[in-house]
């Protein structure tokens, strides 16, 4: 894959009928079903049935299970991913008959013509940070219009089309398609390096979010100074950029938290924004999910809300699926779902695991212990990061590795799962169990989880099925039947 840069686009009302290739996909389906509810005529297919695809349905989309060249019908415009490889036979028969063929993000940017637009980027945080800012501006009367990587854990539904001026959205970074958007307002939640095979180093994907954070029509940067990679960024951008606004927990932060307790299943604080200041209280847990927030409060400022309605807006948020998502409670066991894939995110998200398990301790008088299931993502993302997923699978008490879930990449010799558990193994990790087929992952964690643990399922491919799969055999244990 290479490096996408931006392209010329037409309103979306004006392009025509509309074929989406690989239309499940988590960036791909929210902006079909806004086309759909525009009022275009709009048809897409997938290598296979899923959720997403029988929303769109549902939605109005006309959808095909399987890839054929009959299913672009009378489109004049086709919608691709990075992920859709040029051999696609949809994608050929689009070439050979001289279609307008999109990149996603340029099918977005023409959705956004017109409006006040809100990009979220970052190496992490993305999707939390996008859905945090587009539930409070809801919650403040804003209706917004929005898109984001992953649905909203009230609605289901990932994308919406509000009669309000702002439009947030996901801003992916990984293939540079970020610089597409007409962006107003910029948040870069933190810099650190990933996809490194479409951006050869650090350097260029840093001075990607420069690029990112420089272009014409930004009038505002929101960007996070407790990282130290957007830290830097941040000291780049003084003097080039209109406003520059900074958040964290650091002393010099323009929006600051402090005070910071757990709270239940959540967080509280107190969020300072000049001569503002005041509790706030989320409904996720973790520190990094007060950075996501205070971005989305610099965001609600900017856009000329006030203190108290964005935090009492945020207050609102309940999560998106496959951030920290409960699963099950069952036989005094919690099973957790996170799309973690990144050491950086699973860091935090395993942090988070470990502050709710202490909490279920202390509330049952349970020794429950913390176990991390672990699919790795991407056979270059495992060559690159092996060593520091097995030091941040000592975080917990329990490591089990899955094999590598390859997505789009083809297999490369000698990259497996068993990368990640030699190298939680040399840090010193407490126990580790590798279990390659991941569908015999329920029965392992069954055999291994007892009352008071809590299971933290961690990776942005399949192995977001466990967890379901997992939940029947917790209810069949004595602890779960009623006496």
């Amino acid at each position: 894959m290479t490096l996408l840069n931006p392209i010329d686009v037409v309103p979306a009302d004006s392009i025509g009928p509309v074929h989406f290739i690989a239309a499940g996909g988590s960036g791909m389906s929210g902006i079909a079903r806004l086309y759909a509810e525009l009022g275009v005529k709009t048809s897409g297919s997938d290598q296979s049935d899923s959720t997403a695809l029988q929303s769109l349905a549902r939605a109005g989309v006309d959808v095909h299970v399987g890839h054929d060249p009959a299913n672009l019908g009378d489109a004049t415009t086709v919608v691709i991913s990075s992920a859709v490889r040029a051999t696609n036979v949809e994608l050929a028969e689009a070439r050979a008959r001289g279609l307008r063929v999109w990149h996603r993000s340029a099918a977005l940017a023409a959705l956004m013509t017109g409006k006040r637009c809100v990009s979220v980027t970052g190496t992490h945080g993305k999707t939390t940070t996008t859905a945090m800012t587009a539930v409070m501006l809801a919650e403040v009367g804003a209706d917004p219009s929005y898109v984001i990587g992953g649905p909203l854990s009230t609605t289901g539904a990932s994308s919406a089309t509000g009669s309000g001026e702002a439009f947030v959205v996901e801003a992916d970074e990984s293939d540079g398609s970020f610089t597409q958007y007409p962006t107003e307002i910029a948040v870069i939640t933190n810099v650190g390096a990933d996809h490194l095979v479409n951006w050869g180093t650090k350097e260029a994907y840093a001075e990607g979010f420069r690029s990112f954070a420089t272009q014409q029509d930004i009038r505002s940067v929101i960007i996070n100074i407790d990282d130290h990679g957007s830290r830097s960024l941040a000291e780049q951008l003084v003097g080039e950029v209109p406003k520059l606004v900074t958040y964290g927990e650091s002393p010099d932060a323009d929006v600051r938290i402090t005070d910071v307790k757990a709270h239940g299943n959540g967080v509280t604080a107190t969020l300072t924004y000049g001569e503002d200041e005041g509790p706030i209280t989320l409904q996720v847990p973790g520190n990094h999910n007060l950075a996501n927030a205070s971005a989305a409060y610099a965001v609600g400022r900017m856009l000329g809300h006030s203190h108290d309605t964005c935090i009492t807006g945020l207050s609102r948020y309940e999560g998106t699926l496959r951030r920290f998502q409960l699963i099950t409670d069952t036989a005094g066991i919690r099973v957790f779902d996170d799309y973690a894939h990144h050491p950086t995110e699973i860091r935090a998200a395993l942090t988070a695991a470990r502050r709710a398990t202490e909490a279920g301790n202390e509330a049952t008088g349970l020794s429950g212990r913390l176990i991390a299931c672990f699919q790795p993502h991407l056979y270059s993302r495992t060559v690159d990061f092996s060593d520091e997923f097995g030091e941040v699978m000592t975080l917990a008490d329990i490591a089990v590795i899955n094999d590598v879930c390859g997505a789009r990449e083809d297999p490369i010799p000698g990259v497996t799962g068993q990368l990640v558990v030699d190298a939680a193994k040399r840090h010193g990790a407490k126990e580790v169990v590798y279990v390659v087929d991941k569908y015999d992952l329920p029965e392992a964690l069954n055999d291994i989880a007892l009352p008071g643990d809590l299971i933290i399922t961690l990776g942005c491919g399949d192995v977001t099925i466990v967890g379901p799969l997992l939940a029947p055999l917790l209810a069949q244990r004595p602890e779960a039947v009623a006496p």
